[in-house]
């Protein structure tokens, strides 16, 4: 095995998720050249993993049909020996199928598994981890069966965050792209009310910036301070890494903590971690509302709870 492509084009949690596969086909096959495949704005997450020789970018915003066409060219150049897709949809089933390689892997799923040499299933609610799911691609090649994630910091990522680290802190994630995925409001300003003699740095992107902002005029008197849009994602895992706990939502940042094998405690609002989303660092703990006929309301989250009350959310306890 000399040249290996991967792909994993969905969002962050899922490009986290996916590098298990990468640290084991590196072990499995120590020698081989292994490129990756990920949705533009993703790279910067791969960023120093010394087990990957290319960090791709796929943009599907402008021009995806022809960057669909210029990936099957370029890969079919490169002459792979396997391809191991994690991404379950068209786009990347068609870049996978038709690249070329001698083995072409992936999860029949995908309208184009017709096109793998190997295909499997892909089983989401019986508490399987998305890992171990993404494992199981390659465990017929001797992949261990659960990894944890794993992303790699710069010495300058760490050196960032020192001035931050003065002091014992907590990390707060409370953003989510699902309004049902993410703890209220309220319960953010409860957490730091009973966290008031504690440094808490608030995490999230530049779009996160208002919602910190007003959990923090909920709680002026709290030490806390809004790193929104401040940092990567890659300086932020590594603040996680220190914090004396992190606390987020079943959302990207989760799997940061868990990359870094950071303490956490992850609220599950409407999905379930039987799903396989939950987290994996050592010292880890789930808050979640037991006994609600009406959850899970999706695989994914929704824009506003569907029976109204949003008891998942706001039952839970801080």
């Amino acid at each position: 095995m000399n040249r290996i492509l991967v792909i994993q084009t969905a969002f962050l949690g899922d490009v986290i998720l996916a590098t298990p596969v990468v640290s084991e086909l590196h072990r499995l096959f120590p020698d081989a050249s292994i490129d990756v495949l990920v949705k533009k704005g993703n790279e910067s997450l791969l960023a120093n993993n010394p087990k990957i020789r290319n960090v791709i970018a796929f943009d599907k915003t402008t021009g995806k049909c022809k960057s669909i066409f210029r990936f099957i060219k370029q890969f079919r150049k490169e002459q792979y020996d396997l391809t191991v897709n994690m991404h379950r949809f068209g786009s990347s089933g068609i870049i996978a199928g038709f690249s070329g390689a001698k083995q072409r892997i992936g999860f029949d799923k995908n309208p184009f598994a017709w096109r793998y040499t190997k295909k499997y299933a892909h089983k989401i609610g019986n508490g399987t981890h998305e890992v171990e799911r993404n494992l199981s691609l390659i465990q017929d090649l001797g992949a261990k069966s659960i990894v944890r994630p794993e992303l790699f910091p710069s010495k300058e990522d760490f050196d960032k965050v020192t001035t931050f680290q003065s002091e014992d802190y907590i990390c707060i994630a409370p953003a989510s792209v699902w309004f049902t995925k993410a703890l209220p409001e309220s319960k953010w300003i409860e957490l730091l009310k009973k966290n008031l003699q504690k440094k808490i740095y608030i995490l999230g992107g530049p779009d996160d910036s208002a919602l910190a902002n007003r959990i923090l005029a909920e709680v002026p008197e709290a030490k806390a301070e809004n790193l929104c849009g401040k940092l990567s994602l890659l300086q932020s895992a590594a603040l996680m890494k220190g914090a004396e706990r992190n606390y987020v939502n079943d959302s990207g940042p989760l799997h940061l903590a868990s990359s870094m094998n950071a303490k956490v405690t992850a609220f599950f609002c409407s999905t379930v971690p039987e799903f396989g989303f939950g987290p994996m660092s050592e010292d880890s703990e789930i808050k979640q509302v037991e006994g609600l006929d009406c959850r899970p309301c999706g695989l994914h989250g929704h824009s506003a709870c569907p029976k109204g009350h949003f008891k998942c959310g706001l039952d839970i306890q801080i």
